[in-house]
């Protein structure tokens, strides 16, 4: 208690009669006490005790306090009085009509509550602020709505398993959360077989709805949905999408769950019948709109989170607010129905994508396939269930062993999977980095970066752990002779494709800053310095990789006459090393004309009031410096490299020619090969942009001071294009 007698002088204070409480403690009320010394404090005056923490108090919740005390916004407190008032009748209405009415709101605002859920909010407060999810033995005997509660809490629970299993979703995500709320319910396992059953009855109920109004005879006497024959065919249909949505739907999740992708044409078949569904839905709009407010827009439904526009029964966010203890209460507000239909057709195509794949032995198809999936910015969900197809106990897609992955990735024979050096505990290191590589790839793209540095260090000291691990079982691997062993092959071949990935890590860390916007354009000539060094180390060592995969099964194949024919043909580099050798150019380019600008024009100058550009290079790369990445790189060879740029070097220009030229030549042997026809063009368009750029900024920068130039990426996510404007 504060001590308040200096502030109260020797007035004689009031003291209210005390309320009984217990044996030993009362109850006093203090209010006349505080009222007195609040009147005398002067501004900045503070009553406390001696050990009294600001700390300890500003992380304190504060009673009465709406945004602090789970238990101040409450319209109920518990499910069983929301029940007993009333918020959750059954059934909804006695009007057969309305009845039907309010169900399909409670579908319709389920869909948006389940798709708020999918965006990161709390299970409680979403999809279980529905009262009849909470009491599931109360919509018994109502079939249509529990039919669908069961599907619905059977499909949240497959989701929340394969979430929680890929372990994808972000640290400060409530996704997984179940706060001990009823997921699992005796006979969920059968939701299929009710809704089906319910199903079929609302279809008969159509087909006798339609043969009667085309006045034909009915051959069996069905009841009707409800009173209104006007509206039978319409609420028969809004209906049956939404039933045969959540249906698929189900079946989606569950098949795409099966272990090495077996579910996985059959859930591509679902997710074409959910597409059709969720149209049929976004067409009932209209007639669920028309019942409730004839002659009235579509605008209205933009924040309305059911598609008739009337707020749904049997909900209330704020009845599970204290399961989200210790946090405070988070403001929930729910997507709109219109929302929550367009977020599902984007999950459906982005978990049709990968129920596409088709599963690619080869590791660096799957990794490419990744990095293209994540283009789509995909939700949580769909990267929970890629994680899942791509790493199942440990194996990739649960059939492929890693040291196989490994192998077939360095480009070995295939007797070289089944090596006792697989048991070699370093090369189980190796393995289970492969996979965490996997799992930190199914990521969002900002959560990735932040993983990818962290483990460059990890991959950076395996290669050192392999290298003496190998000395050790196989001798000297660094020569190489006619009478090698196959121990020292897989040996020599595994070295080079982990420093191989090393640099594929450090550049895909790089290029992620740009998609983040984490770079300012005046640090973007340090940036693409460091990304043409890196994209150097990436093609010298993945062509090492084949040339040296190329020695092993020309020596097992050929004679030495024959090598000597094909040594021509050697001397030419792979599609692939020239696709990477496109990037090279372009960074190399960009890195010199951004140099140049800055030494000839003074412009993106890489200056500020608290960092130095030192400190900002340190910043930016600290992560690949401390993982050495490459050797002896530091901001002083990036000041020397660039400190001589000018305009008119000619190493610019053939720098974006030379982008051209190898793209254009690419074509032929990329034609079968969509996405890498794309990244061509792109590469293309970039080369060709910034070489014109170039050509205008040399004649008329000299004599017009008021060109401009802006960089935009217009054309490549991770490459400038330059925009030249007179101001």
């Amino acid at each position: 208690m504060a001590d308040v007698s200096e502030a109260e002088g020797d007035r004689e204070v009031p003291i209210c009669p005390s309320i009984p409480s217990g044996e030993q403690t009362v109850w006093a009320d203090a209010s006349s006490v505080l009222q007195l010394a609040c009147n005398d404090l002067r501004d900045g005056e503070l009553i406390h005790a001696e050990n009294f923490n600001l700390f300890a108090a500003m992380s304190a919740l504060e009673i009465m306090d709406p945004k602090m005390d789970s238990g101040m916004v409450r319209t109920y407190y518990s499910v069983d009085e929301a029940i007993e008032y009333g918020a959750a009748p059954i059934p909804l209405s006695f009007d057969k009509t309305v009845d039907v009415q309010r169900v399909i709101d409670i579908m319709d605002h389920l869909l948006a509550c389940e798709a708020t859920w999918h965006k990161g909010c709390s299970l409680a407060q979403t999809v279980f602020s529905c009262l009849y999810l909470l009491r599931p033995d109360r919509t018994s005997s109502h079939a249509l709505l529990h039919s669908y509660c069961r599907v619905m809490r059977a499909t949240c629970n497959a989701v929340v398993c394969t979430v929680s299993d890929t372990r994808t979703n972000e640290e400060e995500d409530l996704f997984t959360m179940t706060h001990g709320l009823p997921l699992k319910v005796d006979g969920d396992d059968k939701c299929l077989t009710m809704l089906h059953a319910v199903e079929e009855t609302i279809a008969r109920q159509l087909r006798a709805c339609k043969a009667t109004l085309s006045k034909k005879r009915v051959t069996e006497d069905i009841e009707p949905l409800q009173n209104n024959p006007d509206m039978e065919e319409g609420f028969c249909k809004s209906l049956l999408c939404r039933l045969r949505f959540r249906k698929h739907f189900y079946h989606v999740v569950t098949n795409m769950k099966r272990p090495q992708g077996r579910g996985l044409e059959l859930a591509k078949k679902h997710i074409a019948c959910c597409f059709e569904e969720l149209e049929s839905m976004i067409k009932s709009a209209e007639f669920l709109k028309s019942i409730n407010a004839p002659g009235t827009l579509e605008d209205g439904m933009n924040n309305e989170t059911t598609a008739s526009g009337c707020q749904p029964v049997g909900f209330d966010s704020t009845l599970n607010s204290r399961l989200s203890a210790p946090t405070p209460p988070r403001a929930i507000e729910t997507i709109s129905w219109k929302k929550a239909a367009e977020y599902f057709q984007k999950l459906l195509h982005e978990l049709d994508i990968i129920c596409s794949y088709s599963l690619d032995p080869v590791f660096e198809g799957v990794l490419r396939f990744v990095v293209e999936f994540q283009k789509f910015q995909p939700e949580l969900v769909a990267r929970a269930h890629l994680q899942h197809l791509l790493v199942q106990d440990g194996k990739l897609y649960g059939r492929d062993s890693v040291f196989a992955v490994i192998c077939k990735a360095s480009l070995l024979p295939e007797v070289a999977k089944n090596h006792d050096i697989q048991k070699n505990e370093t090369v189980v290191q190796l393995g289970q980095l492969l996979i965490t590589l996997l799992r930190v790839l199914c990521t969002n793209i900002s959560w990735q970066r932040r993983k990818l540095g962290k483990i460059l260090q990890d991959w950076r000291i395996i290669h050192v752990q392999l290298e003496l691990a190998f000395r050790k079982e196989c001798g000297d691997i660094s020569a190489t002779s006619s009478n090698e062993n196959i121990c020292m092959k897989i040996c020599r071949q595994i070295l080079i494709w982990v420093e191989e990935q090393t640099y594929w890590i450090a550049s895909r860390f790089l290029m992620l800053g740009f998609e983040l916007d984490l770079y300012s354009t005046g640090e973007y000539c340090m940036v693409y310095w460091y990304m043409y060094i890196i994209l150097i180390k990436l093609a010298e060592r993945t062509h090492m990789r084949a040339m040296t995969s190329n020695e092993i099964s020309k020596k097992k194949g050929k004679k030495k006459r024959d090598l000597v024919k094909d040594g021509g043909k050697d001397n030419q580099l792979p599609p692939a090393i020239l696709f990477l050798q496109c990037h090279v150019y372009l960074a190399e380019g960009l890195t010199m004309m951004l140099a140049a600008l800055r030494n000839e024009r003074k412009i993106y100058l890489s200056t500020g009031p608290f960092n130095s550009e030192h400190e900002r290079f340190v910043q930016h790369f600290e992560l690949l410096l401390k993982a050495c990445l490459p050797d002896q790189v530091s901001y002083y060879s990036f000041e020397e490299t660039t400190a001589h740029a000018c305009l008119s070097s000619l190493s610019m220009y053939n720098c974006f020619k030379e982008t051209q030229r190898i793209a254009k030549e690419l074509r032929s042997s990329f034609s079968n090969d969509s996405d890498k026809m794309a990244e061509l063009r792109r590469i293309e368009q970039v080369a060709e942009h910034n070489s014109v750029a170039l050509s205008l900024i040399s004649r008329l920068g000299a004599v017009d001071a008021s060109l401009k130039v802006q960089f935009e990426f217009s054309h490549h996510p991770f490459f400038a294009s330059v925009v030249v404007k007179r101001s």
